[in-house]
């Protein structure tokens, strides 16, 4: 059952969306002036994010008007990386049609997903406050896991080597960006229920050794993390799946051993998909040098680097940079058009809106009314930021590129409505207790 409190201000949030909105229209405007080469901007030209504007203002209203008390900064900061995503994609939508007809409607898809994605974070922060179901199947979420990475395998489609998407009609949905969310769940309920005795060890000769019986469970999500690797063929979801493992496992236990135990486990299992599969070995091999082979494999990594170099401290601005050249632009390079276009400094806007949403998480975390909760949003906060870093790291070369998508600003389908979903839930973790009348 849903409980509605009083209806209540969100100055702080009301404060904060109106810098989304006129970015979205200004953005906008600017797109009509490079397209157009004139200083004459329509009604139709910024129409469009005038409508996600009203969007902000109707969000905002509505948790001002159900009671909805959580925090007020997440929803502004999602609204800007949202804002910015969907202002490039609409700049690139022609040079990408060009290039590539199937890529027709991508800023169509972009925006539709956008604003359902809105709707989402704003119903399930209001909506959604079982806890205690989650809570109860974490073995239900665990089998579902499995089940889906599974389904992946028998049935999935491979796209550009990697076995990640499942097909309906005209559907596509991408399994792994949902599992995150049930390693979430499952890790949260067994470390609230198992803390105690998995910190327990026992003795053989001078080791203390960690009670293996209890650790079952985890070693099965921990497997699952690798399959994704080596079955799937997807490096960087079993960097973020392992990850968030890692961070939540620490958080529960504050046991260093088991962070680096499953560093060097992951470790063997890279190097064993590096000799394996052909895909990992390239990424590696255009890692390190992509200007080997600047024209086959190297190409994207290279014109890359050319658009950041391009962009400088300030960028060439909205509309005048060319990292469509770069053909996966719209998803794993899409930092790499912001960098061209924003610069140094809207790159690094971008990082600080991300450190951001990582604090407040956190904070939501710390002050969480139990353990369950606590872990639940120190996982959810983890997986958000894992993919920003993991994706930050592979396009400035820092590590080998992973082909996951930046959170809130790349195009996408799946991705993009997940982590919507997971600052919903984050909004509903922040929610402060009902005050005595």
């Amino acid at each position: 059952m849903i409980h509605l409190g009083r209806p209540r201000l969100r100055l702080t949030e009301f404060s904060l969306l109106p810098f989304p909105a006129a970015l979205a229209i200004a953005g906008f405007a600017m797109i009509a002036l490079a397209k157009e080469s004139t200083v004459n901007v329509a009604w139709t030209d910024v129409r469009l994010p005038a409508l996600l504007a009203a969007m902000l203002l109707v969000a905002n209203l509505s948790m001002a008007l159900t009671g909805f008390n959580g925090d007020q900064v997440l929803f502004p900061v999602i609204s800007a990386l949202a804002v910015i995503g969907f202002v490039i994609v609409n700049r690139l939508q022609p040079n990408l049609t060009a290039r590539d007809p199937r890529l027709a409607n991508i800023a169509q898809r972009h925006s539709l997903y956008v604003s359902a994605g809105l709707v989402v974070t704003v119903v399930t922060a209001i909506a959604f406050q079982r806890w205690d179901l989650l809570k109860r199947y974490k073995y239900t979420s665990l089998a579902v896991c499995i089940m889906m990475l599974i389904a992946t395998f028998v049935f999935g489609t491979t796209i550009n080597g990697a076995r990640l998407w499942i097909s309906i009609g005209p559907i596509q949905a991408q399994p792994s960006e949902f599992v995150k969310l049930g390693l979430v769940f499952f890790m949260a309920s067994y470390l609230e229920e198992k803390r105690d005795l998995i910190n327990a060890t026992w003795q053989v000769g001078p080791l203390r050794l960690p009670p293996l019986p209890y650790l079952l469970p985890m070693l099965l999500m921990w497997g699952t993390s690798l399959m994704v690797l080596v079955v799937e063929n997807d490096l960087g979801s079993a960097m973020l799946l392992f990850g968030v493992f890692l961070v939540m496992v620490y958080t529960a236990t504050g046991r260093a051993f088991y962070v680096a135990t499953g560093l060097v486990t992951f470790a063997g299992a890279c190097w064993l998909a590096y000799q394996l599969f052909d895909r990992i070995g390239l990424r590696v091999q255009n890692w390190l040098d992509p200007w080997r082979n600047a024209l086959a494999g190297g190409y994207q990594p290279v014109q890359s680097e050319y658009a950041f170099a391009s962009g400088g401290v300030l960028g060439r601005g909205i509309g005048h940079g060319q990292a469509w050249r770069i053909p996966e632009v719209q998803t794993d390079y899409f930092f790499s058009a912001i960098g061209e276009e924003l610069g140094l400094v809207g790159t690094l806007a971008i990082v600080a809106l991300f450190v951001v949403i990582l604090a407040r998480g956190f904070s939501i975390g710390i002050n969480a009314k139990d353990e369950y909760t606590r872990l639940v949003a120190i996982g959810l906060t983890a997986t958000v930021a894992l993919q920003a870093l993991i994706i930050f790291g592979g396009v400035v070369r820092l590590i080998p590129l992973t082909g996951i998508t930046l959170p809130f600003v790349s195009a996408g389908g799946s991705s993009l409505m997940v982590n919507f979903l997971i600052v919903g839930l984050l909004l509903s973790l922040s929610r402060k207790p009902a005050q005595a009348p």
